[in-house]
This record gives structure tokens, C-alpha cells and sequence, in this order.
């Protein structure tokens, strides 16, 4: 087992330095170490440099091995037995999770915001205007699940957000359409809804898609599930299903987010996002 296990960590270690190396667009300046933020439009266009051409099959063999071959019901049953097998964070060990999840790479003391694409420095996480917190894609509310471990504290649907755009964000579901937020990247809302800046659509989508099959009701949390519709207050629904899907489709995973994914399984929960490596499962499951 442990010589499995270094041969693993080994060919991490490779796959992260090339997932670096696609990141790192050489017509970007890198921040310098005393500044807090970037554009937008740089930290977009770090995150997005190197979309992913294949799919993800490296784990085939060995952690999706009960589930190759598997479609519908059956499917998602057994990526949800392969990805609850995994480490919990304490809510205060989001922090510094985060900081190594979303880091900025082309500047090691920031991390890349989600909704807004800037990048800012690690330091500034707090609830204060201009600081960045730790946001819930799958809203907390929707299942009432708060800050508890589990549900609460997997870092496979918490990014870091600004404070402000968080805000505005709330516990909204995703759709599109709705007024541009203020800084927020492209990001746009109403009433009843928010839709995240292009670069983020798809990373949104999968990780609603990977709470709604990490968590079925039997670890004494609620039975999460995507459906058709918005408003849905604190049920355990998200929606809209239809554009979610449209989302994995039109912004498939990037260097960033397989990186994060990587770090994620190699450093913190030891799981995955099944949908980072083969989004072709959402269509097979929804």
C-alpha cells in the first residue's frame, strides 16, 4: 500500500508541475508580492489559459474503477460510495485549504476570486470589505446544513469570493440573465438568481453536480438534489438543472480547476470531483 501511494504522489507531483506549466501564460505579469489585487480580466484570463482538450482518465483503473462502464441511478450510486470515502476539514482549516486550492499562479501570495476573477492577497481573508470569505457554492441555507462538518466544510464546492459578491450572492440559485454586479467580474443577478462570469460556469455546475452526489441523505445530512427550478429557499434543491447542464457543456474544465481537483484529492479530503475528470457523467446521470 504505501509503495502504491508514493507512486501516486509521485505522478501527481508530475501532473500538477505540467498543469502549472499550461497555467502560466507567458503574456502575463505576474503580481507583485506587495500587491492585493489584479484585474478581472487578468485573473480570468490566468484561470482560463489552458482549457482541457481530453478527458480526465489517469484515475480509470483505480478510483473509478466501480464506476467505469455505469450510467443513470447506477452510476451515480457508485460515485457516491467512491467519493464519500474522504478527509473532513474542520470549518476554520477552510483557511488555509483555500489559499493552496486558489492560489493565484502567477503570484503565490494571492488567490484567484470565483465570481469575480480577481486575484487578492491570502492575508485579506476576513469579513471586511475588500476581504475575501469563504463562499458556499451549494448555498448552506439550501439543506440547512451551516458550517458543519461535512456538507459544510468541503472544499470541493467553498471558494474564495470577495465579501461584497458574496453578499449579493447570498443563497440565490444559478440561472441566467439578471443586472451586472459591481465588480463582480461579468457576473450578473436578479431576484432570484445569479449567473457567475463565463470562465466559472462550468466549475459552478460541477461542483453542484458533485454535492448533489456526495450527499444522499444517509450521513445525517440532507438528501441534496439539482432540479428545474429557482427560488427554492431552504429545501435541499438547487436549480435551474437545465442551464447547470448547458454551463458543463459550454465551459468545460480548465488547467485551474483540474489543478485544484489534484490538490484537493493529493493534500486535503482525498476525494475527487468525478465531473472535473469526466463532466460527460452529468449528461449520463441528468
Amino acid at each position: 500500500m504505501l509503495a502504491i501511494r508514493t507512486r501516486r504522489r509521485k505522478a501527481a507531483a508530475l501532473a500538477t508541475a505540467a498543469v502549472l506549466a499550461a497555467v502560466a501564460a507567458p503574456s502575463l505579469t505576474a503580481t507583485p508580492a506587495t500587491a492585493t489585487t489584479t484585474t478581472a480580466s487578468t485573473a480570468s484570463t490566468a484561470s482560463t489559459a489552458s482549457t482541457a482538450s481530453t478527458t480526465n482518465t489517469d484515475y480509470d483503473s483505480t478510483y473509478y474503477k466501480d464506476a467505469i462502464g455505469k450510467t443513470g441511478a447506477s452510476l451515480k450510486s457508485s460515485l457516491h460510495t467512491i467519493i464519500s470515502d474522504q478527509t473532513k476539514l474542520s470549518y476554520s482549516a477552510v483557511w488555509d485549504a483555500l489559499k493552496a486550492t486558489d492560489e493565484d499562479p502567477d503570484n503565490s501570495g494571492n488567490v484567484i476570486l470565483l465570481y469575480s476573477g480577481v486575484s487578492r492577497s491570502k492575508s485579506l481573508n476576513g469579513g471586511d470589505t475588500g476581504d475575501w470569505n469563504r463562499e458556499h457554492v451549494w448555498a448552506k441555507s439550501h439543506g440547512d446544513f451551516g458550517t458543519s462538518t461535512g456538507p459544510g466544510t468541503d472544499i470541493h464546492h467553498l471558494r474564495p469570493s470577495d465579501v461584497r459578491v458574496n453578499s449579493v450572492r447570498g443563497n440565490k440559485d444559478f440561472d441566467n440573465g439578471g443586472s451586472a454586479v459591481s465588480e463582480g467580474g461579468g457576473s450578473l443577478t436578479d431576484s432570484d438568481s445569479f449567473e457567475p462570469r463565463d470562465a466559472v460556469k462550468g466549475d459552478v455546475a460541477r461542483m453542484i453536480f458533485y454535492m448533489a452526489v456526495r450527499y444522499e441523505g444517509g450521513d445525517g445530512f440532507a438528501d441534496l438534489e439539482v432540479n428545474g427550478q429557482v427560488d427554492n429557499g431552504s429545501n435541499p434543491y438547487i436549480g435551474k438543472l437545465p442551464v447547470l447542464k448547458a454551463w458543463n457543456d459550454e465551459d468545460p474544465p480548465d488547467a485551474f480547476e483540474e489543478h485544484r481537483n489534484q490538490v484537493i484529492y493529493d493534500d486535503y479530503q482525498h476525494n475527487r470531483n468525478p465531473f472535473v475528470d469526466h463532466p460527460e457523467w452529468v449528461e449520463s446521470i441528468w
